[in-house]
């Protein structure tokens, strides 16, 4: 058999087809080369396969993850006792994992070790099956499912990333071929319609809106008719994000919602709360206050990359019992991902 690297040799070809031939073969080996890096880039963007993922979470967890697994590594080395446990209730606390399920999950530990449990290794498998346990709340995944228009309704205080996060999903849904229409029910600022408009334009989506100070529930209306009619498959609703004081927030919450179901009848099909990463156990406060507002389905995590405070996620879904749907961990329409329970645990613990 004649190899290639023989069909090079001056004896069985020609010099300038030797040559030729030569050529190609590093044209071929640069491709390789070339499709090797393009598919591990894709990979780490969050573009490849499941794998990929809990890279992903690594990564954006960095800040976190140093206050916690790079803690737990430490202390996981030394000999069990109770020295060790106040330890790790420290350190759980120091992220913001939150005093109840701090100490719910303490008491698991201190109860292993006075079975008996002495191995250091073993008990760590306990602390990330208790994690693990935390999280299993809801359904975690986000899904736009059969009815339509599905109508998801977003809450959130100002500042927290909210119109970022719905510019984001509409380009994300757009992408796979749902038709988005977007309602900007924050007319308490103008600033916030605008940006919505031009979340609008980069997401190739249609917006309904109206001037500053208009009639929340008179755009969703609007909105809704026009995706029932136009046979839009999803309506993503911005809302208002004050908190001044907490009647007026639940009486607009619950107009808007009332127009849904009008249009709409069983909707908003998700109600998604946005919550800034980097505020820590304010975020608990936000969230019992618009759960009280509004049903919630979901919670959305932004800005978890520039955070060491990522064990609030932990405590919203061990207190309120909330499944985490979406998180943000960069600033590229991308970074909005779905969010990974076992990637999460396996990048802190």
């Amino acid at each position: 058999m004649v190899v290639l690297a023989d069909l090079v040799s001056p004896g069985l070809l020609q010099p300038d087809v030797a040559a030729g031939v030569g050529v190609v073969l590093v044209l071929l080996v640069v491709a390789g080369v070339s499709a090797a890096i393009w598919r591990r880039r894709k990979a780490n963007a969050g573009g490849g396969s499941a794998d990929a993922v809990p890279n992903v979470f690594t990564a954006a967890l960095g800040r976190t993850r140093a206050s916690m697994r790079d803690r737990f590594d430490q202390l996981f080395t030394r000999p069990v006792d109770e020295t060790l446990l106040d330890e790790l209730e420290m350190t759980l606390l120091s992220a913001d994992v939150g005093v109840p399920t701090t100490a719910k999950m303490i008491d698991r530990l201190r109860g292993a070790v006075k079975s008996g449990e002495r191995d250091a290794g073993r008990l760590r498998g306990v602390l990330r099956t208790e994690l693990s346990a935390v999280l299993k709340v809801g359904d975690h995944r986000f899904i736009v499912g059969d009815a339509r228009p599905w109508v998801i309704l977003v809450v959130g205080v100002n500042g927290s990333g909210k119109t970022t996060t719905i510019g984001k999903l509409a380009a994300q849904l757009q992408r796979d071929g749902k038709k988005v229409l977007l309602a900007a029910g924050d007319t308490f600022r103008a600033a916030a319609i605008e940006q919505l408009t031009v979340w609008a334009e980069r997401a190739t989506c249609d917006i309904v809106a109206t001037q500053e100070g208009g009639d929340p529930g008179a755009v969703v209306f609007d909105a809704l008719q026009k995706a029932v009619a136009k046979g839009y498959d999803v309506v993503i609703v911005d809302t208002a994000g004050r908190l001044q004081t907490k009647k007026p927030l639940m009486d607009q919450l619950g107009k808007l919602r009332r127009v849904v179901d009008k249009i709409v009848p069983g909707g908003p099909h998700e109600t998604l709360l946005v919550i800034d990463g980097t505020t820590g156990q304010n975020a608990m406060s936000q969230a019992r206050l618009f759960h009280e507002a509004t049903p919630l389905t979901g919670i959305v995590v932004t800005k978890l990359d520039g955070t060491a405070k990522g064990g609030m996620v932990l405590a919203l879904a061990s207190e309120l019992g909330l499944p985490v749907k979406l998180v943000g961990i960069g600033e590229k329409i991308e970074d909005l991902r779905p969010f990974d329970p076992a990637a999460f645990v396996e990048a802190l613990a």
